[in-house]
């Protein structure tokens, strides 16, 4: 085996032994993903009854509803991304690492992202039912808030970054990350709207994937600044 092979090999371990290894604490404490998941339920169910019988005024303001609390339900779970890992000693040891730094932040996020996100995308019949809205979409939003949790797991892990060090930063890392959310809840709220109203779904789908292909490239980056600051600090 060439140099480089073994280089790749080495990579792919650091990042498979990094995923594994967080999606067996977070099952390990199923608060983890049960907690988003029955958040999203109950906030959406509050909504449903605030709102009314008024059928018509549920659907018009789904998107926006499913977005927001889908937001707030992964900024529940993303106080913790790299808070244990700073308190046992093991962050410091992966910045220090000769091991591809880039990929083990890139493992721990898209682990957080297949926790938190991917019940909320196996619910999407359930919430279209809550919100009145046409089963016959739901694979349609089911991919928007794939795409979209994503985002916002990638985009909230920066946050998550910046605050590992403090001893309760989950309003701090809301407002940093806020700003950055915009764009994803504004297309994937008109991804959702498109999609009831039979609109074609490729300009709003597009930026969605677009926004999500950034995320996942840059913000590693991104985040790497924030752990060093924070670990520094």
């Amino acid at each position: 085996m060439s140099g480089t092979e073994r280089e790749h090999a080495s990579s792919f371990g650091v990042f498979a032994a990094v995923f594994f290894r967080d999606l067996t604490i977070y099952f390990r404490y199923r608060g983890s993903w049960i907690n988003p998941l029955f958040f999203i339920l109950m906030a959406i169910t509050l909504f449903a009854l605030g709102i009314g019988a008024d059928s018509k005024a549920v659907l018009a303001y789904s998107p926006s509803i499913i977005w927001v609390i889908a937001l707030l339900a992964v900024l529940l779970s993303l106080d913790s991304l790299f808070k244990s890992d700073f308190d046992d000693g093991s962050l410091e040891q992966l910045l220090l690492s000769s091991q591809s730094l880039y990929l083990a932040v890139l493992a721990k996020t898209l682990a957080h992202w297949f926790v938190t996100g991917l019940p909320i995308v196996i619910a999407t019949p359930l919430l279209s039912l809550m919100l009145g809205i046409s089963v016959d979409i739901a694979p349609q939003m089911g991919l928007g808030l794939l795409l979209g949790t994503g985002i916002l797991s990638f985009i909230g892990a920066i946050g998550a970054s910046l605050t590992v060090s403090l001893g309760s930063g989950g309003l701090l890392l809301s407002l940093l990350s806020m700003p950055l959310y915009v764009p994803a809840i504004i297309f994937g709220s008109q991804y959702i709207q498109d999609a009831i109203n039979g609109w074609p779904l490729m300009p709003s789908l597009s930026m969605l994937i677009g926004l999500f292909l950034a995320a996942m490239v840059l913000s590693p980056l991104a985040i790497i600044g924030g752990l060093r600051l924070s670990v520094e600090a």
